[in-house]
């Protein structure tokens, strides 16, 4: 045995799994059939314990995989009703191209849509914090190109969870936390554990559930217009602390629990069962609602009032299958169902339409469901064709039946009451003769013109063979086929990936392939009225506005140029080098390219005289911003991802794992589709906007390329005895947002060290205690641009940020092990 390996032995059982060699973990994401290590992938993946992530500590699954890996960015949105989605992005690219299986099975997509934290996209991304960490054995992460394998989504990569499978024993956890400051609740409290269990003589059950409370938190700046009653010269707006915002964390209360189980039924087949259910209640502030502006009754509120948004949610997934070996084949035969379903609602708000009579609460104002139902059908073998080792041939079946359906809510928060302002409504009487702000205040709220059921089937075959021309060279060539019976059509994709070893210490590898993005169904089938609050793209300023995201094959938006969504066709060029000079060294060095044709994006915000005879021939008030998903750019996305790590022992003082981790990435838009000839003939449009896909903050070109540049990880993790500790630093460098077509107004952001601590300790062979901080020195986004003078929103400071703003968070744990 190496040193390394003798090191190893003498470190506690609690932490073997956690500080054994990355290297040696066998993976089944990059390729089929023939099991694989880390070490010997043709492809780059990373593999991340489960131990790793409970270690991020404030952080769920989807912020904890950001934290760990370079690739990876976290999209904090802190904005109302939005703020509850927060979308990760990979390699520059939305969570739209990564696709997430639990183990090896297609993971079903929620049913909210991305409106922002870098993401405005529209699609509905699976939602990663719905599986408990604790039921978590680890993660592999596929960074390459996948589509000609998994299908559709795995453009940019696969992130494959695998599930603990122990037949005995487990731990409970019960931790609390804290953010250094802010306003609110900053607190959070979770309780999470996990057992296995014995199924028959020689099968197992294992069970990991999670329960947590996040307070909702906010970190605006204070407000610099301090007239929030007229008159301006009014004594209480000297005593109006300038709170202007409550943007920031949703409070959240979630439970989930997740089950793995495994029983052979006779020597050549295994009957497997998993799935996951939980629920979610979640909170969130929005913009004050001044005492002296059209979203206030003050027979209601005389001063003003915080909207809240409240989400009722649940989610489930079950998945049930048998694998065994027939005939030399070994074959996988599997379906699953999953479900998400968000009820949104408020416990305090109004519609100020209605006048003094309106309701000051509304327990439906929108419902939104996703299903999936997918069954699949593999088979692989290995098959001797007379040469040093034998062809590995694997193909194989899917059929996948979604639906997407929306539900109107409840029609007080929705209609135009037609309420005018009268003298003596408000404080100086401000908005005498003016009609109230229409709608359910800082929430969505589905008319039945909005209420849909989009269906669609996907059949797909596949093949894939991997084969050894020499002893030292692999080639893997794949291809897909996908027939989607809606607009989408039929989609071929390939890919041939090789890698080359000259050396046990040196080798090579490459990718060169095809992939496809079919419309989401919310990108075909979503569209809303809401009245809140954006940023005016004309003049880079935020206020009130009524607007409206439109279906796509609906006769207005085809009035303004809307066509039949297709598929989004790339093409994926990889290379890279795996070096191991030492036992106890590791590094990789993999560079990519995505070009993505065709990209769907929503439109700019259109309102303003040319638009409104069209908007008011359509029963609407004219006063309208209208946009839509279209096929809009074409991207190219470059970038580079260095991995190392090295192993030291040092004796007695103990074994130091020492990582360095570099993404570098670039998106450039090399293509804007030409604004379409239903806009362009509208002519004169004065105050308004006209701009089809531009500089915009609700979408546009600024979202698509303010990213930073690199993201760097550095990371030492000390075992010595019973003492365990974590050191990681992240690096995020500087970048720039872009939300209007005047540059004076571009948002610049510098670069950000963010570092992390814990410590573990293992009292008792039972017991360990935790305590760390993420974000030890309260490092945030850069402040900066004009921000809003009305309400101090951060969000518009701190643009769509990779990391948290929310600062320094301080946490202890105590895990009993049994």
């Amino acid at each position: 045995m190496t040193p390394i390996s003798l090191a190893l032995l003498a470190i506690p059982a609690w932490a073997q799994t956690n500080v054994g060699q990355v290297q040696d973990v066998v993976v089944t994401t990059a390729v089929r059939g023939e099991a694989r290590t880390v070490a010997d992938s043709p492809a780059p993946v990373d593999v991340i314990s489960g131990e790793q992530l409970i270690h991020t500590g404030r952080a769920e699954l989807a912020e904890a995989l950001a934290r760990l890996l370079p690739s990876f960015n976290f999209g904090t949105n802190q904005a109302g009703v939005n703020s509850v989605v927060r979308p990760v992005s990979n390699r520059g690219l939305g969570p739209a191209y990564t696709l997430v299986l639990v183990n090896g099975k297609r993971r079903h997509n929620a049913a909210l849509l991305t409106n922002g934290g870098g993401d405005t996209s529209g699609v509905n991304a699976i939602d990663l914090d719905t599986i408990p960490l604790s039921a978590i054995d680890h993660i592999e992460v596929l960074k390459d190109s996948a589509a000609a394998q998994y299908g559709s989504d795995a453009v940019a990569g696969v992130v494959n969870v695998i599930l603990k499978t122990g037949n005995h024993g487990g731990e409970i956890s019960a931790g609390y936390g804290k953010l250094k400051e802010g306003s609110g609740d900053l607190s959070n409290k979770k309780i999470e554990g996990d057992v296995g269990f014995t199924l028959g003589e020689d099968g197992f059950v294992h069970v990991g559930l999670a329960a947590r409370k996040r307070g909702q938190d906010w970190y605006n700046f204070p407000s610099t217009n301090l007239v929030a009653y007229s008159p301006a010269s009014n004594p209480k707006n000297a005593t109006w602390n300038r709170d202007g915002a409550h943007n920031g964390d949703p409070g959240i209360e979630a439970y989930d629990v997740a089950f793995n189980a495994e029983k052979p039924y006779n020597a050549d087949i295994t009957l497997y069962a998993f799935g996951t259910a939980g629920t979610r209640n979640t909170v969130a502030g929005n913009n004050f609602r001044r005492p002296n502006g059209l979203a206030t009754i003050s027979q209601i509120f005389p001063d003003g009032y915080f909207a809240i948004n409240n989400m009722s949610a649940y989610d489930y997934q079950l998945n049930v299958g048998a694998r065994g070996k027939t005939a030399g084949w070994n074959w996988d035969l599997s379906t699953g169902y999953g479900r998400n379903r968000a009820r949104q609602y408020s416990n305090l708000t109004i519609n100020p339409s209605l006048g003094p009579s309106s309701p000051t609460s509304f327990d439906n104002l929108a419902t939104y469901q996703f299903e999936q139902w997918t069954t699949n059908e593999d088979f692989t073998r290995a098959v001797d064709i007379g040469w040093k080792k034998p062809l590995q041939w694997s193909w194989g079946l899917e059929q996948r039946v979604e639906r997407f359906s929306t539900f109107a809510g409840d029609p007080l928060g929705y209609i135009n009451g037609g309420y005018i302002f009268k003298a003596g409504d408000q404080a100086g009487d401000p908005n005498v003769g003016k009609p109230a702000a229409v709608g359910a205040q800082a929430g969505v709220a589905l008319s039945p013109s909005d209420a849909t059921s989009i269906r669609r089937t996907v059949l797909a075959v596949y093949n894939d063979l991997g084969f050894y021309p020499t002893e030292d060279w692999f080639v893997d060539g794949a291809v897909r086929f996908e027939h989607y019976d809606d607009s989408a059509g039929n989609t071929a994709s390939g890919k041939i990936n090789s890698r080359y070893d000259f050396t046990p210490k040196v080798a090579i590898r490459g990718t060169v392939g095809s992939g496809f993005r079919a419309p989401s169904l919310t990108q075909i089938g979503y569209s809303q009225t809401d009245n809140r609050t954006n940023i005016n793209p004309v003049t880079g300023e935020v206020g009130p506005s009524l607007s409206k995201l439109l279906r796509n094959n609906s006769a207005l938006a085809r009035q303004f140029g809307a066509k039949d969504l297709e598929p989004e066709k790339s093409v994926n060029f990889g290379l890279g080098i795996v070096l191991k000079p030492a036992d106890n060294v590791n590094i990789t060095l993999d560079g990519y390219q995505v070009a993505v044709k065709d990209r769907i994006v929503r439109t700019g915000y259109m309102f303003g005289p040319a638009f409104a005879p069209a908007l008011i021939a359509a029963g609407l008030t004219g006063t309208e911003w209208i946009q839509y998903f279209a096929n809009a750019v074409d991207t190219r996305t470059r970038g580079a991802d260095l991995v190392s790590d090295i192993t030291s022992d040092y004796g007695r003082f103990g074994l130091v794992r020492w990582g360095a981790a570099l993404n570098y990435n670039k998106t450039t838009i090399t293509r804007i589709a030409a604004t379409p000839s239903q806009i362009t003939s509208l002519g004169t449009n004065t105050g308004g906007s006209s701009v089809w896909f531009g500089y915009t903050a609700g979408g546009g070109i600024g979202d698509l390329t303010a990213t930073p540049k690199t993201k760097l990880i550095l990371s030492a993790r000390w075992f010595f005895g019973d003492l365990e500790a974590n050191l990681q630093t992240t690096r995020y460098d500087k970048y720039t947002w872009q939300t209007t077509a005047n540059r004076a107004q571009d948002y610049h952001f510098g670069a950000k060290w963010l570092t992390d601590l814990d410590l573990s300790y293992a009292v008792t062979k039972k017991v360990k205690l935790v305590v760390g901080a993420a974000n030890v020195f309260n490092t945030k986004p850069d402040k900066n641009g004009p921000g809003d003078a009305n309400t101090g929103v951060s969000a518009y400071y701190y643009g769509p940020a990779p990391f948290a703003p929310s600062g320094a968070y301080y946490y202890g744990k105590v895990t009993y092990v049994f």
